[in-house]
């Protein structure tokens, strides 16, 4: 179940938290990985501890140029891309008055326009191949509202440029997804600005997820198990309460 063998698969922002962990997973499952992060310190250092079914190559997901040499040195590694999971981001939490163009600016480029700049640059390769799935990270804020209003609309728009890309790469046999995860066991959980157990309190079944619940959804997603789920939100939030 939930196998990838024979797959080759890029993970942005895949150094540490919900990244590495997706990477371990799919190299357990079979695939060759590709992650990618903007802190290669911490980015070999897993590629290291990943062994030789790991890659690691620094990227910042906002530029284009970047996204071209991490495609390319990919095809020259494995010949074929068959996954990408949009994985970097940011969080910032301010209000619409506390949050200024720089801000604004920079919650775009990571968040928003790494999303469109990786479908676009991997497509190709994919539509080659005539497979391909796309995993889109987004979140619970993606859903509903947040006190983080940069992040809140960037999260609702990968959501629906996960939706367009559906509709436009479905007839090549691409699948597009976008993943919902609520408050996970990770660094960015404390960027909040709010007590964990505050953030508990919201959720029925009475805990933070961890990073490998995420992960288990996002390995289905790029397995032939999810063959036909394309265009749709998929959410890890332990029924959180609004």
């Amino acid at each position: 179940m939930n196998r990838l063998d024979n797959k080759v698969a890029i993970i942005t922002g895949g150094a540490n938290g919900q990244g590495a962990v997706e990477a371990e997973l799919f190299i357990a499952a079979g695939a060759k990985v590709v992650i990618t992060d903007i802190n290669a310190e911490a980015g070999q250092a897993t590629a290291a501890r990943l062994g030789e079914g790991c890659t690691f190559l620094p990227h910042d997901v906002s530029l284009e140029q970047d996204w071209a040499r991490v495609v390319e040195t990919t095809l020259e590694l494995h010949g074929h891309i068959d996954i990408l999971v949009n994985n970097a981001g940011i969080f910032r939490v301010l209000t619409l008055e506390e949050t200024d163009l720089a801000v604004w600016n920079q919650s775009v480029a990571i968040n928003q326009t790494s999303v469109f700049l990786g479908m676009r640059a991997v497509a190709p390769a994919m539509k080659e191949r005539k497979a391909g799935s796309i995993i889109n990270i987004s979140s619970i804020a993606g859903l509903t509202s947040a006190k983080a209003h940069a992040y809140c609309a960037t999260k609702w728009a990968v959501r629906g440029m996960s939706k367009s890309a559906a509709v436009e790469l479905g007839p090549h046999n691409i699948r597009v997804n976008s993943v919902h995860p609520g408050f996970i066991d990770t660094p960015m959980l404390d960027g909040h600005g709010v007590p964990r157990e505050q953030l508990v309190a919201r959720v029925p079944m009475g805990r933070t997820a961890d990073v490998i619940e995420v992960a288990r959804l996002v390995l289905f997603l790029a397995s032939e198990d999810a063959s036909y789920c394309s265009g749709h939100e998929f959410v890890v939030d332990g029924a959180i309460k609004a």
